[in-house]
């Protein structure tokens, strides 16, 4: 209305000057030169009047069509023609698209709508920003399908004209009228001022268009970031598969329109086929059901097995339904399915279709967008199997447990402890005959001998085994804290207790407590050992209630607890409440014969832990193993022989052990030449590595890659042990 409004005015007041400027010119009908100026005058005045018009129109609509149509009617007052046309540059296909046009010619669909910069009249207006007034379209040779284009309605001349604000050229203004002739300079003046209020309604338009556009795309990205973020939260809680599906489909109905959601799985009794496994389908009529069997020749089955995401159906980019006549199809009225297989670790464990009743439902911007958060669904859909399937298998588990215990432990598999010397026997045929039973066990022997490995036997092979194995070294822990340790204490029982615990005896109720190196134990705190041994009771530190507890106690030391005791470092009725079985674990220059077994079964051991190949010993070196006297026992055993899987360079271990001096050092003793030996060992080996890569410290062929270690830790330890090429000769 404001429009019409502003149009009447501006006709009325035209009106209005032009009938005193009509009597004005009465009064002088005899002055030509008069009624010259005053024609001139009535025509300047009637184009400021349609510009005021056209102002009116351009702030009066929005939509696009509309204005052109109503600065169609004002211009008509003024020029003559029957086709008006803008034309946009389009920045990111840098075509000139034909974006509004009013022709009076009746012509049907226009045959092109775009044309590419440099072959259009628009595109030279565009890049040059002058006027093209051609006065007859019949003599022109320029751009032949702009010409046809403007022929089929019915243009004979036309001028295009540059629609530029200040900020950006837009396109072009173009007018044409159906007769030879085209516009003179007073009309292209006057088409230039509307051009320029034209230019500034386009700008304001696309402007419009464009903020409207991204809303839409914001608000389509912030929706689809939601479901990624609901995707996530329904992976996370729910490890019923059914229910996470649910949740699943529920959010992407809110970015989606679809009319069923589907998963699938493969069915693990019939082969070929997926089974649909959950189902969400509110407005179904019964021909699709949850547990029937697809075969794999059908789309879901071709996505499962390329693993390809597709559309099927109708719609661009869709392939045809596998089987259109399908019951499932035509009942359910489907026409058209978007399909992603589920994939983790490359392997397709499933696959999402979601179908519509409506054609070409999905696009492939959805096809893409649900692919994407396909990884996550997949993950979901995998935790869910495993949690099923751990599920039912856990009393099948707890079923075996006893069997596989029984078959794991045979008369000679003690764990870790290995050999068959008579020594060794001896000491586990002892650990089989004390274990059924509760009675407190003393294991005796020298550093590195095993006898924590000889306790958790003992353990294992009691009716404790399914209780804890809890163990304590009383050499370690201060005289301050020991007590502490053992039997826990209160909030507040000494500066620094602020908060209760719970000692080791409290924690291997029902099971064993292994206190190692017991000999060191301190006299004050032996007698409330004792007690808790004889009695099975105890308190706290700063309690006064008493803790009872079932404990097994198994004892361990190096030491000669019955010298001690004639010392006066050990009380002696501890003493004999430990003695009750003991066990004295020989050393290993005592059973020489389990050398070879013990370094075969560290080298397999720390080999396989460092991923290195190592299939043999060396006759000589396990001949010179089995000489050495060991005086740290198996420990010492252990630690070098980890030192030596370290330093080897191919299959076979070729490092001498160390050797006790030749003037008769006897076991045990410190003054031996383990050190020196080893770094002589160590020294041999870089040696022989850098020869055997002519001296080539680097790379890959290098002397640091064929000892497993970096460049700059093998040029210090060259330095170290003073090796260079000058002092190898």
């Amino acid at each position: 209305m404001a429009s019409v409004d502003s149009a009447r005015s501006a006709r009325g007041v035209s009106g209005c000057v032009t009938r005193l400027v009509s009597k004005s010119w009465r009064l002088h009908m005899g002055d030509s030169r008069v009624r010259h100026m005053m024609g001139e005058a009535e025509a300047t005045l009637r184009k400021y009047l349609t510009l005021a018009e056209v102002s009116s129109a351009i702030a009066s609509h929005r939509d696009l069509s509309e204005l052109f149509d109503a600065l169609s009617e004002c211009l008509h007052r003024l020029l003559t023609f029957n086709y008006l046309s803008v034309v946009l540059h389009d920045e990111r296909t840098q075509l000139m698209r034909l974006h509004v046009l009013h022709s009076t010619s009746g012509s049907p669909d226009l045959v092109r709508r775009e044309f590419p910069v440099g072959e259009s009249f628009a595109g030279m207006v565009w890049e040059t920003q002058l006027v093209v007034n051609v006065r007859d379209i019949g003599a022109e040779r320029r751009f032949p399908e702009v010409v046809k284009f403007l022929q089929d309605h019915h243009v004979r001349s036309f001028c295009s004209l540059p629609l530029t604000t200040a900020h950006r050229r837009i396109g072009s203004l173009a007018l044409g009228r159906p007769d030879v002739g085209g516009y003179d300079e007073t009309d292209l003046d006057f088409g230039r001022l509307v051009a320029a209020q034209v230019a500034v309604a386009m700008d304001n338009a696309l402007h419009y268009e464009e903020s409207v556009k991204l809303q839409r795309e914001l608000k389509r990205e912030r929706d689809r970031l939601q479901l990624v973020l609901d995707v996530n939260n329904s992976v996370v809680s729910n490890l019923n598969l059914r229910d996470m599906f649910s949740a699943l489909s529920s959010s992407l109905r809110r970015v989606l329109v679809y009319a069923s959601g589907i998963l699938l799985l493969p069915d693990g009794q019939v082969p070929d086929m997926l089974r649909i496994h959950a189902l969400d389908f509110p407005q179904g009529r019964g021909f699709l059901q949850q547990d029937a069997l697809v075969p794999m020749t059908s789309n879901p089955g071709r996505a499962f097995l390329s693993g390809r995401p597709l559309l099927a159906g109708s719609g661009p980019g869709a392939v045809p339904f596998r089987n259109p006549t399908s019951i499932r199809i035509v009942g359910e009225g489907i026409r058209s399915s978007l399909i992603t297989p589920l994939q983790v670790d490359g392997k397709s464990v499933g696959v999402l279709a979601l179908a519509s009743r409506e054609e070409a439902a999905f696009t492939q911007a959805d096809l893409e967008f649900v692919s994407q958060i396909a990884p996550q669904i997949a993950i979901g859909v995998h935790n869910a199997l495993e949690h099923r399937d751990l599920s039912e298998s856990r009393e099948r588990i707890v079923e075996q447990k006893s069997y596989l215990e029984d078959e794991i432990r045979t008369e000679q598999d003690f764990e870790d402890i290995v050999g068959s010397s008579p020594g060794l026997r001896a000491v586990l045929q002892q650990v089989d005959t004390v274990a059924p039973t509760d009675s407190t066990v003393l294991i005796q022997g020298e550093t590195g001998t095993g006898k924590e490995l000889i306790a958790r036997a003992i353990h294992d092979r009691s009716g404790r085994r399914e209780r804890t194995f809890v163990k304590i070294n009383c050499a370690a822990i201060p005289l301050g804290l020991l007590e502490s340790e053992l039997f826990g204490h209160e909030k507040g029982a000494f500066t620094g207790a602020i908060a209760r615990k719970i000692g080791r005896f409290e924690l291997a109720h029902h099971g064993t407590l292994f206190l190692d190196e017991i000999g060191d134990i301190p006299l004050e705190l032996q007698p409330k050992l004792l007690r808790v041994l004889q009695e099975q009771e105890f308190e706290r530190l700063g309690s006064p209630h008493t803790q009872r507890v079932d404990v097994r106690v198994i004892a361990a030391t190096n030491q000669d607890l019955g010298q001690m005791v004639g010392e006066g470092k050990f009380r002696s009725d501890l003493f004999y409440r430990l003695n009750i079985f003991p066990i004295a674990l020989p050393s290993l220059r005592d059973r020489a014969e389990d050398i070879p077994l013990l370094a075969r079964y560290f080298t397999s051991k720390y080999s396989r832990r460092m991923n290195k190949h190592i299939e043999r010993i060396a006759p000589d070196t396990l001949e010179a193993l089995t000489r050495y006297p060991w005086p740290g026992n198996v420990r010492e055993l252990q630690n070098y022989i980890e030192r030596a899987v370290i330093l080897a360079i191919d299959a076979q271990l070729r490092t001498p052990p160390p050797e006790a001096k030749s003037n008769g050092s006897q076991p045990g003793s410190t003054d031996d030449l383990r050190t020196t030996t080893l770094r002589e060992a160590e020294r041999r080996h870089i040696v022989q590595a850098l020869r055997q890569s002519n001296w080539v410290v680097g790379g890959p062929t290098g002397a640091a890659a064929r000892l497993g270690m970096k460049r700059t830790s093998l040029l210090y330890r060259m330095e170290k042990l003073g090796i260079s090429r000058q002092s190898q000769g």
